[in-house]
C-alpha cells in the first residue's frame, strides 16, 4: 500500500517530515506496507481540517449524516473481503475471524446511522408562569479517537460512525501496528459522501507526539480512547487542563465461572472462543477461570481435550484457528506470565511454550496453554496477560467465587454458566462488571453498551448510549 496514509481536507498525504515506517505480518515478520510517519505537525493540521468542517457538518440535517453512514456501511459490506486480508495481513488474526469483525464493524455503522436520526430534544415542564423550557442535544466538537490494534477496524468503527452520527467530526489516530486497516475505512467513508475534513486520519510511528496534540489543542473538545489503563490515566491527566470530555474503554481481567450445575459441554465450548478468539487477544477475553470443586477435575480435562485440538498457523489459512500474538513484546509477555505461574506451582496441562516448528518460526506463535492449580499469586491471574493462556483455579462456593471474581481493580467483563434462574439473578447484580455474560462468551453487539467499571474506563460505547458520548445537552429557558 502507498506510504500516504494521512488523510485531511479530503485529501491523501504524505508526513511533513518525509517519513514513513513499516507495517509487519505478525506471522511472518514480512514487511506487507508503508505508512506515513505522522507527528505534531500533521495532527495540528488534521485538527484545524476538522475545526473547520464542524459547522457545516453538525448543520446538515440528520437524515443526510444517516445516509452518509449507510453508504459507509454498504461499502464496508461490499468490499469485506479486501479489508478482512488487510487486517489479517498487519493483525494476524484468522481470516474467519477478520471477516466476522468486518461484518461486526459495520454494524455499529448501520446502528449509528439509524440512531442519527434519534436524537431528541425535551421540553420540561415549567413552574413559573410565562416561561418554557427546552433541552436541546448538540454535538460536542471536534473529536480525536485513539484506537487500539487488537480489532483494527471494529474499534475504529465503533468510535467514528457515533461521533459523525452526532454531527462531531473526527482525528483518528490508529495503533501503529495496524494503520492499513484504518487507511481502507476512512478511504470508504470518504467514498461513501462524507465532506472533505469530517473524517481525518493520522498515522504514526510514535503515539506520544500525535495523542499530545489531540490531548492539547484547544480545538479538539472530545477523546474517545480505547487501550491500556495506564494510557488512559495520562489522558486522563491531560484533559484535566482544558476539562476536555473523554470516553475511556480500558484494560480488563475477566473472570469466567463455571458452577457444578452448568451445562459442562456448553461451558467449556464457550470458554474456549472466549479465552482464544484472537489468540486471546481481547480487552474482554476470559483471563482468569475459576471452576467449582466438584467438578474442576471433569472440566479441566473436557475443556483442556478441546485446546489440544486447536490449529494454529497463519491467519490467511482457511483452517487456521489461532494466529499469532501482535509483536515480540506481546510475546514476551506472554511467557513471563507463564514461567510465573510454574514457579507459583501451576502445572501445564497442555501448552506453554513459543511454537518455532516449520513455517511458524519466523511468527510470533504461542502455543494455546492450559494450566491448572492457578493462584492469586501468580501474574496471569492479576494482570491482563493478552495472550493464550487459560489460568484455571478451583472454588467451593458461590460467595467465594464472587469475592474472588470482584478481586480486581477492573470491571471491564465477567462471564458465568449455570442452569439455576435464581443464581444468575444473584450474579447479575454482585458481579462489578460493565458487561455480563451469563452462559454466554460473547455478549458484545453493535446495539448495546459496552464499558467498564472501577479502573476498566469511563463511558459507554454501543447502541443508543454510544451516541450520548458525543452530546452536549443545552437547557433553553424562553420568556413568553
Amino acid at each position: 500500500m502507498s506510504a500516504r496514509t494521512l488523510f485531511h481536507r479530503g485529501e491523501w498525504a504524505a508526513a511533513e517530515s518525509g517519513r514513513t515506517f513499516a507495517v509487519h505480518d505478525p506471522a511472518t515478520g514480512d514487511t506487507v506496507g508503508e505508512a506515513s510517519d505522522g507527528g505534531a505537525v500533521d495532527t495540528a493540521r488534521a485538527v484545524t481540517a476538522a475545526h473547520d468542517a464542524f459547522p457545516a457538518w453538525a448543520a446538515l440535517p440528520a437524515r443526510e449524516r444517516s445516509a452518509v453512514l449507510m453508504r459507509w456501511n454498504a461499502l464496508l459490506l461490499s468490499r469485506q473481503e479486501e479489508v478482512a486480508r488487510t487486517l489479517v495481513a498487519e493483525n494476524g488474526k484468522p481470516i474467519k475471524e477478520a471477516r466476522a469483525e468486518v461484518a461486526y464493524g459495520a454494524g455499529f455503522v448501520e446502528w449509528s446511522a439509524e440512531e442519527a436520526k434519534r436524537i431528541y430534544g425535551e421540553t420540561i415542564p415549567f413552574s413559573v408562569p410565562g416561561k418554557r423550557h427546552i433541552v436541546l442535544r448538540q454535538p460536542v466538537g471536534v473529536t480525536g479517537a485513539i484506537t487500539p490494534w487488537n480489532f483494527p477496524l471494529a474499534m475504529v468503527t465503533r468510535k467514528v460512525a457515533p461521533a459523525l452520527a452526532a454531527g462531531c467530526t473526527v482525528v483518528l489516530k490508529p495503533a501503529e501496528q495496524t494503520p492499513l486497516t484504518a487507511a481502507i475505512a476512512i478511504k470508504l467513508l470518504a467514498e461513501a459522501g462524507a465532506p472533505p475534513g469530517v473524517a481525518n486520519l493520522v498515522t504514526g510511528s510514535d503515539p506520544a507526539p500525535i495523542g499530545h496534540t489531540l490531548l492539547t489543542d484547544p480545538l479538539v473538545r472530545k477523546i474517545t480512547f480505547t487501550g491500556s489503563t495506564e494510557v488512559g490515566k495520562l489522558l486522563m491527566r491531560g484533559a484535566a487542563d482544558q476539562v476536555k470530555k473523554l470516553s475511556l474503554e480500558l484494560g480488563g481481567c475477566a473472570p469466567f465461572l463455571v458452577f457444578a450445575d452448568a451445562d459442562l459441554e456448553k461451558a467449556a465450548e464457550g470458554l474456549l472462543w472466549c479465552k482464544f478468539r484472537n489468540a486471546g487477544q481481547t480487552c474482554i477475553c476470559a483471563n482468569r477461570i475459576y471452576v467449582e470443586e466438584a467438578i474442576y477435575d471433569e472440566f479441566l480435562k473436557r475443556f483442556t481435550e478441546k485446546v489440544r485440538a486447536i490449529r494454529v498457523g497463519c491467519g490467511l489459512a482457511e483452517e487456521t484457528q489461532l494466529g499469532p500474538l501482535i509483536d515480540a513484546a506481546a510475546l514476551a509477555k506472554v511467557e513471563e506470565h507463564v514461567d510465573d505461574a510454574r514457579r507459583h506451582g501451576a502445572r501445564v496441562f497442555c501448552g506453554g511454550r513459543r511454537l518455532t516448528e516449520g513455517s511458524l518460526a519466523r511468527g510470533n506463535f504461542y502455543e494455546p496453554t492450559v494450566l491448572a492449580s492457578a493462584s492469586g499469586a501468580m501474574r496471569c491471574m492479576r494482570e491482563e496477560t493478552f495472550g493464550p493462556v487459560a489460568p484455571i483455579a478451583p472454588f467451593r462456593t458461590e460467595d467465594e467465587a464472587v469475592r474472588l471474581a470482584n478481586d480486581t481493580r477492573y470491571g471491564l467483563a465477567a462471564y458465568f454458566y449455570t442452569r439455576d434462574v435464581s443464581r444468575v439473578v444473584r450474579l447479575m447484580e454482585r458481579l462489578e462488571y460493565g458487561i455480563i455474560g451469563a452462559n454466554d462468551p460473547s455478549p458484545a453487539v453493535p446495539q448495546a453498551p459496552f464499558g467498564g467499571f472501577k479502573e476498566s474506563g469511563i463511558g459507554r460505547e454501543g447502541g443508543k448510549f454510544a451516541l450520548e458520548e458525543f452530546l452536549e445537552v443545552k437547557h433553553v429557558c424562553l420568556g413568553v
